[in-house]
């Protein structure tokens, strides 16, 4: 990479910390470009030579965030990965407080981007989002049950726009119940319909 290139980007780094920073403090809607260049340090000209609106910085900072978040997830989900090897199949979990909370403790902190984000949800694609994160939660155990691979894609999404709808009405509520008891609503639902689909066979 070259030094100017560097440059861009290490300026670009700056902005998004900044816009996450303020982001922490207050709600989008009342975040000026002159506060996010007086906290990233820079001047107006350069903030416009990034973006042409913060709406195109906020896209940027969630793109960076989940990248971050993915990788941790990723080591996260080989880790998962190797321990239900050796778990009985009646012990095995499509939804785990152990596994779950990272990913609504990440929501939490993040919660005025999230539900920026879900305003907007189609211009920021919060659904991929989502997917991309529960989908490590939930494709080890497939595999593990030897779903087909075909048909995991169905049975993950199932799960994957259930979950979502809880985490947007915890969102609307700004977070105000407990994470564990987040995960335990997710988890009663998910086995409620496994119990289902288990009487059925």
């Amino acid at each position: 990479m070259k030094k100017s290139e560097s440059k861009y980007f290490n300026t670009a780094f700056r902005m998004d910390q900044a816009f996450l920073e303020l982001l922490g403090k207050k709600d989008m809607e009342y975040i000026t470009v002159k506060e996010i260049c007086e906290t990233a340090g820079v001047n107006r000209s350069t903030f416009y030579l990034h973006y042409e609106t913060i709406g195109d910085l906020m896209t940027e900072s969630i793109q960076y965030m989940n990248e971050q978040f993915l990788e941790h997830m990723k080591l996260r989900a080989e880790m998962f990965v190797s321990k239900i090897q050796e778990c009985p199949l009646d012990e095995l979990y499509l939804v785990t407080p152990e596994y779950l909370t990272p990913y609504l403790e990440y929501i939490a902190r993040n919660k005025r981007l999230f539900r920026t984000a879900l305003k907007n949800s189609k211009s920021f694609e919060l659904d991929k989002t989502y997917s991309r994160m529960m989908s490590h939660v939930f494709v080890p155990i497939l595999e593990r049950f030897q779903i087909a691979q075909e048909d995991q894609q169905y049975m993950v999404a199932f799960y994957i726009h259930g979950l979502m709808a809880i985490i947007s009405e915890w969102l609307k509520n700004d977070c105000r119940d407990s994470i564990s008891h987040i995960s335990a609503v997710m988890e009663q639902c998910v086995m409620c319909g496994r119990g289902k689909q288990e009487e059925s066979k």
